[in-house]
């Protein structure tokens, strides 16, 4: 078995997955990046210990297809760690009476179903060096939070999270460690101009919903929201220099809430009665409890 180690991690053309791929090369990894077949790689740039490997997560073909590349280029050795990186947040996005449903199902395809496919393509590498081997998938700060007009991107997250405490059981008897991550608001190209972006919760749903739920969650979404990001959101580097030093630590949580702004929520959502919790959230959201 190669001394050096050896990571796959999805989405890894730009933003934060090309950011933990450079990281992690670096630090003398042997890391495979999944980039869309075509994607522009200037952000993942050119390392030796870098080999880019297309991949398309919403399609199953392209997924086993990086697998077997990845396989052959391993030989006998196999995977220390798959990080389940690849995710979009701005498809079927607002409220859930008035999402667009073909929409929403994208955000499925790519952060849920998306992150299965890539499991069930890379365990059998990963499994190769249980029981050292371990698997991060990335859910979202947002799971706790649920922000209005993100229905479908919270309940994407929400579902990986549920994959993760599964496949923790499944995993248990050989070794493998996994986890789920739950980062807050990072400056990347996903956060990229909030304020014009957060619009598209009322832009793409019809006057009629406009009309009942603007006046009453306007202000949270366009206003609140846009101001935590630019004000609060972390930089990419804080982020992932969090999440990798938590393969330092030899028995992973079921998750861990990472950033300056996600933290916190942490202790209020183990201490707080479930209504107190959600409560601070809407007072933090200004959404106003109707009053008869």
């Amino acid at each position: 078995m190669s001394e050096q180690k050896t990571a796959f991690i999805t989405g890894a053309a730009m933003g934060m997955g090309a950011l933990k791929a450079r990281t992690l090369a670096e630090r003398g990894w042997r890391v495979f990046a999944g980039v869309l077949p075509g994607a522009d790689t200037s952000e993942l740039g050119e390392h030796e210990n870098i080999t880019a490997v297309e991949q398309d997560v919403t399609s199953t073909d392209s997924v086993k297809a990086s697998a077997a590349t990845v396989t052959a280029a391993l030989g006998d050795n196999g995977l220390d760690l798959l990080i389940n990186n690849a995710g979009i947040a701005n498809s079927g996005v607002g409220v859930i009476e008035g999402a667009d449903m073909d929409a929403a199902m994208l955000t499925f395809e790519v952060n849920t179903f998306g992150t299965w496919r890539v499991i069930q393509a890379f365990l059998p590498l990963v499994r190769k060096n249980a029981p050292t081997s371990r698997v991060m998938n990335f859910a979202s700060g947002a799971v706790k939070a649920n922000p209005v007009g993100s229905g479908a991107y919270n309940m994407s997250k929400h579902a990986v999270v549920g994959l993760t405490r599964t496949l923790r059981h499944e995993l248990a008897p050989l070794g493998i460690q996994v986890t789920a991550i739950e980062p807050g608001a990072v400056k990347t190209h996903m956060t990229a101009d909030s304020q014009e972006t957060t619009q598209d919760i009322w832009r793409k749903v019809s006057p009629e919903i406009r009309d009942v739920y603007e006046k009453h969650h306007r202000e949270g979404t366009c206003e609140i929201l846009p101001k935590m990001i630019e004000e609060k959101g972390n930089e990419p580097e804080y982020v992932v220099n969090q999440v990798l030093a938590l393969l330092d630590i030899k028995n992973w949580k079921p998750s861990y809430l990472v950033g300056k702004d996600a933290k916190p929520l942490g202790p209020m959502y183990k201490i707080l009665p479930e209504r107190t919790f959600e409560s601070v959230i809407q007072n933090f959201s200004k959404i106003k409890k109707y009053k008869g």
